[in-house]
C-alpha cells in the first residue's frame, strides 16, 4: 500500500492545485502518485476478495 508519506504528498499537491495550480513537473508527480495509489488500492481489494469464501 502507498506509504503515509506518499498519501500526504498526494494531498499536498491536491490542495496546491486548488489554491494556485501546479507546474508541469508537479502534475506529472501527482499523476504518478495517484496511479501508484490506485494500483495499490485495487491490489489490496482484490486480495481481500480472493480470500472470501462463500459457504
Amino acid at each position: 500500500m502507498a506509504s503515509e508519506k506518499e498519501v500526504k504528498r498526494i494531498n499536498e499537491l491536491a490542495k496546491k492545485a486548488k489554491a494556485e495550480g501546479l507546474t508541469q513537473e508537479e502534475k506529472k508527480e501527482q499523476k504518478e502518485l495517484r496511479e501508484k495509489y490506485i494500483a495499490d488500492f485495487r491490489r489490496n481489494v482484490k486480495s481481500h476478495l480472493d480470500r472470501i469464501k462463500i459457504v
